[in-house]
């Protein structure tokens, strides 16, 4: 079992906004903390500006207003200190295709002013799967292969806090799998770790929070277990014995709808309330002689969740 994360942020963001010369804002007035030791993830559509806001923490992109500090250090102010504490994983598969493996984790390493450890590089590229790739040319190897040299460059230097940018775009499914696996290993020991996905089941299988970003504007920071809760409706799915044409005026107000024309009659209720409604219901459906087969219940995923923020209001 991993130990909890810390309440102190490791990360904290505060108005932070990005305004390029076009006039396109493309960060609004970002307030957030990363506490140390958590997997966040940040949620959201192509150009909602998650790539946007990783470079901006990192000092790739310069911020127009705003503040962040890492561990209490102004990005800014204290640049290298701050920098030397992130690690980032970049979207974009760029490596050096004619340097060895283990060349170019070292290089990175050396970027940062460590002190040459063979023997962290070692674990690093075995904990990745990478270890007997080490004398091989990036230029050989997978797609997926040098993904995980990506991540070993950013690992080299021993990051506090590590940023991962659509991790897994492009991986197939079971190396998606075995870096759910390494992201956790790297949380148990202590690595906060910080992702944008465009995969909702990466989210709701691996983060701790999660941060939903929507055109630059970060519209929602919650707990997992506890967004699931409070947005995750409940539905009864009722299948019936004869199709209605149109809910009957006695059940009006309820939170009925039809499907599967007219053989199925759904309602959604509050999972977490006291009274669910469900017996009131069956006994009022009983009293109409409205008659059923089967019943089942169905919760919505963090994709429904996901899709209702992000639905323009009308």
């Amino acid at each position: 079992m991993s130990s909890a994360p810390d309440a102190t942020p490791i990360l904290s963001i505060k108005g932070l906004t990005k305004t390029y010369a076009t006039g396109f804002q493309a960060l609004k007035g970002i307030d957030l903390d990363i506490r140390k030791g958590e997997i966040f993830a940040l949620l959201g559509p192509n150009g909602a500006g998650k790539t946007t806001l990783i470079s901006a923490i990192c000092g790739i992109v310069t911020a127009t207003s705003g503040t962040v500090a890492v561990a209490g250090y102004d990005h800014v102010t204290d640049y290298r200190k701050t920098r030397a504490m992130i690690g980032l994983v970049p979207q974009e598969l760029s490596t050096n295709a004619f340097e060895p493996v283990l060349s170019t984790v070292r290089f990175s390493r050396g970027l940062f002013g460590k002190p040459p450890n063979p023997a962290h590089l070692e674990k690093v590229l075995k904990t990745l799967s990478l270890w007997d790739k080490r004398n091989s040319r990036i230029m050989e190897l997978s797609g997926g292969m040098k993904r995980r040299v990506l991540i070993a460059k950013a690992l080299s230097h021993e990051p506090d806090i590590l940023f991962l940018d659509e991790p897994t775009a492009g991986v197939d499914v079971e190396l998606r799998r075995d870096m759910w696996a390494m992201v956790r290993a790297l949380r148990e020991t202590g690595v906060t770790i910080i992702l944008t996905t465009h995969y909702i089941e990466e989210a709701e299988e691996m983060a701790d929070r999660i941060g939903v970003i929507n055109q630059g504007e970060l519209i929602l920071v919650e707990d997992k277990k506890k967004l699931m809760a409070k947005l995750g409706r409940k539905q009864l799915v009722l299948h019936l014995r004869e199709p209605l044409a149109a809910i009957p005026a006695e059940l009006a107000g309820q939170a009925l709808e039809i499907a599967a024309d007219g053989h199925d009659l759904i309602y959604t209720f509050d999972a977490q309330a006291d009274e669910t409604g469900i017996p009131a219901l069956l006994k009022r459906l009983a009293d109409l002689n409205i008659d059923f087969k089967d019943l089942q219940t169905q919760q919505s995923s963090l994709e429904d969740i996901f899709v209702s923020l992000i639905r323009p209001r009308s």
